[in-house]
């Protein structure tokens, strides 16, 4: 089973850009500026786009979430190692 949500990036090509994935349905790809994700936001539907606005609202909430998290994780496991 696929994990609800991945982080991709295109550093060679697309150095400010980070993606977060949501794996299941309705699937997108939601395309931010790696500093502030609600900047230059760009949502890539692989499915279906829902037709209410609050279920997009709430699935991009839900992405940000995860990507605050696991950016929170990974700053603490880096300065894990530098002790």
């Amino acid at each position: 089973m696929l994990p609800k949500f991945l982080i991709a990036d295109n550093s060679q090509e697309l150095p400010e850009t980070i993606f977060v994935i949501h794996t299941e349905e309705p699937r997108f790809i939601v395309e931010s500026d790696i500093e502030d994700f609600n900047s230059n936001q760009i949502i890539h539907w692989i499915d279906e786009k829902p037709k209410k606005e609050s279920l997009i609202e709430d699935y991009l909430a839900d992405a940000e979430e995860f990507l605050n998290t696991e950016l929170e994780s990974q700053e603490d496991l880096f300065d894990e190692d530098d002790l």
